[in-house]
């Protein structure tokens, strides 16, 4: 069974990579990279929330009402339409706050600008959360298999590179120093590289 971020990349392929290409205003190879930035930041960001008291059962609630994976039947119609306003409020559960943070914080690593880099995250939230629907669905997983498969996907996130559980730590600004974005950025040099030499 392929990963998550397999099962979305797989899915960005043709249309869909060059929909999402248009749609942030960037050149392919920059949006190719910001998603593989993306993706693996999202997934890590699910396993650590369905790691707190009762975030896997709130998880799994919102898979069973909301996501299937039905949007990979007409991805490029769910691109073009709804992706944006889904992917927000997708964004704001799993990042709350530091939303803003995380895509200053990705877009500096990859080239594009905050906004671009936020855009780009609205269309790919939706994406790993159909892919892990759908993952959720066929495996009849309980929401202690979900946390369980989830933690298995960061942890493999972390082996290919060990900077992600530091960049999650600095948006929560481990430091205490409020400077999240600072420590961030310090670290996202670490975790890029080792996506990018895979």
């Amino acid at each position: 069974m392929p990963s998550l971020i397999e099962a979305v990349t797989n899915s960005l392929s043709g249309p869909a990579l060059e929909q999402i290409t248009q749609s942030i205003g960037a050149d392919p190879q920059t949006t190719s990279a910001a998603i593989q930035a993306a993706l693996p930041m999202l997934i890590s960001a699910l396993a650590q929330n369905a790691g707190q008291p009762g975030g896997a059962e709130a998880l799994a609630g919102a898979l069973e009402r909301d996501h299937d994976g039905g949007i990979f039947n007409d991805l490029t119609g769910f691109l073009g339409g709804s992706a944006p306003s889904v992917g927000a409020g997708i964004l704001g559960h799993i990042f709350g706050q530091r939303t803003e943070q995380v895509g200053s914080v990705l877009g500096a690593q990859t080239g594009l600008d905050s906004g671009r880099m936020l855009q780009l995250l609205t269309m790919l939230a939706p994406l790993v959360m159909g892919a892990l629907g759908r993952t959720h669905r066929e495996g009849s997983l309980d929401a202690g298999g979900l946390a369980g498969l989830l933690g298995g996907e960061r942890e493999h996130v972390e082996q290919s590179a060990p900077g992600m559980a530091g960049i999650l730590g600095s948006l929560l600004d481990g430091n205490r120093n409020g400077s999240a974005l600072d420590d961030a950025a310090r670290l996202g040099g670490e975790l890029l590289g080792g996506f990018f030499k895979k």
